[in-house]
């Protein structure tokens, strides 16, 4: 039995499988040596198996085209392996350059513009795979408070720590906001946090030309050699960038014996939007804030941050609300208790959602507006349901009556025949005949307790 199990061939790892045991490798080498820099990984990052699992990466995230066109259509008509084999190339000769990044803007919720830089698919390969191997030494030091842009950590935990600091009592909450964060991260000591645990000049290089790549603006290029500030939001190493960059603050907050240790003050962080949490948030805690920020570069945007009681003005943080509100049950009017639901501004942006779907799809079929009518339904439930975190029924019973009057307009609109599919009607309708998710149906969750 013994020999039939040696003679037994092994089956051969997968090249996922042997890149996370790289990248395992990676963490933990950096997890125990604090000090140690690595010096050999552009080889890595230029390895076929790096470079076919970060276009696989790339290609799941989708994204529009950059500045050259390309789409994923066009690359695999010409051949995806031909584009790999040319990145391969040109990063073993040290001939690669980024091309220029697109610059795009999206509107806000509030009517502004947010800019998004898109680099080529063939520059988000590159990144992806940089991104791939060095990841792993900088999970090593992030801190736990760290949530935004992470493996394997979340939105909805982000709310979880916030939930359980408040029942702790760190009910003060300063409530920060960073102006243009992603586009005033000063180049050279964001190079210096990276060189502290990377000495390979070659991934080093990589990291500094895509800091200067120049941007396209409505066809004009910009930027370029002379930007020494600003990572692009969109870029697939960005959010990284970003995070080692800010990593400062979460290290500052939480070291013991630091002012804000000593004065129980709490972080909770997502990418650039964090709290700070403690029985009191004095005048002081905000201007050490602001001092650690001034000495990174950073400044806080005055209009948007703010200081308060959660027990007396609730705040908005990735979507969500989160405050007190009076017990609306029998027998429990003279209780409050923390409330976490969909913010107003998220309900608003699920309606124009809604309202954009209808309109594009007003000659689908019933089966067809059902189908997509559910995707975008699922995706908001499933973002804003936490079981035993936040509560949803009452939001839950607002979209389902909002989706019924859309489509009443609906219908009135598509045939005279369908008027009488009015409001909760077509709700109904639609989900007995064609599955549509009857958001007033979802659970409710239960309130906690102050």
């Amino acid at each position: 039995m013994v020999e039939d199990l040696q003679m037994k061939p092994r089956t051969p790892r997968s090249d996922t499988e042997r890149i996370r045991d790289f990248q395992r490798k990676l963490y933990l080498k950096a997890k125990q040596e604090k000090e140690f820099r690595f010096y050999v990984l552009y080889d890595k990052i230029r390895e076929p198996r790096f470079l076919i699992e970060a276009y696989k990466r790339v290609k799941a995230n989708n994204g529009s085209p950059g500045a050259d066109g390309a789409t994923f259509e066009s690359i695999e008509k010409d051949g995806v392996d031909k584009l790999l084999e040319n990145i391969r190339e040109e990063l073993e000769n040290k001939t690669y350059r980024p091309s220029p990044v697109l610059r795009v803007y999206i509107e806000k919720a509030n009517g502004k513009i947010r800019p998004l830089g898109i680099p080529t698919i063939k520059d988000r390969i590159v990144q992806m795979s940089c991104k791939i191997v060095i990841e792993p030494i900088f999970e090593a030091d992030f801190e736990d408070t760290s949530y935004g842009f992470r493996p394997k950590r979340s939105a909805h935990q982000a709310i979880a720590a916030i939930k359980e600091n408040i029942l702790k009592g760190k009910t003060e909450i300063l409530d920060a906001d960073l102006s243009s964060y992603f586009d005033t991260i000063p180049h050279d000591k964001l190079m210096i946090l990276i060189g502290k645990r990377i000495s390979d000049r070659n991934v080093l290089h990589l990291i500094k030309m895509w800091l200067k790549a120049p941007v396209i603006d409505e066809g004009k290029t910009k930027g370029g050699k002379k930007n020494y500030l600003g990572t692009p939001q969109g870029g697939v190493i960005s959010p990284l960038l970003a995070n080692i960059y800010l990593h400062l603050v979460d290290k500052i907050v939480n070291r013991k014996g630091s002012f804000f240790n000593q004065n129980g003050i709490r972080i909770v962080r997502y990418a650039d939007d964090f709290v700070l949490m403690g029985k009191q948030i004095s005048n002081l805690t905000v201007a050490t804030l602001k001092k650690i920020l001034d000495r990174m570069e950073l400044t806080l945007n005055e209009e948007k941050t703010k200081t308060l009681n959660v027990k007396q003005e609730s705040f908005d943080f990735l979507g969500f609300n989160i405050g007190y509100k009076n017990g609306f049950k029998k027998g429990f009017t003279n209780k409050k208790y923390l409330t976490i639901t969909p913010a107003k501004k998220s309900e608003k942006k699920f309606h124009r959602n809604i309202d954009k779907y209808l309109k594009e799809h007003i000659h689908s079929n019933d089966a067809n507006l059902t189908n997509g009518l559910n995707e975008k339904i699922r995706g908001w439930m499933g973002y804003f349901t936490i079981p035993g975190i936040s509560h949803t029924s009452r939001s839950f019973n607002s979209q389902s009556y909002y989706i019924g009057t859309k489509l009443e307009w609906y219908y009135k609109r598509k045939s005279q025949r369908r008027k009488s599919l009015s409001n909760q009607r077509a709700v109904n309708y639609l989900t007995k005949h064609y599955g549509l998710i009857n958001m007033a149906k979802a659970p409710s969750m239960k309130l906690v307790n102050a």
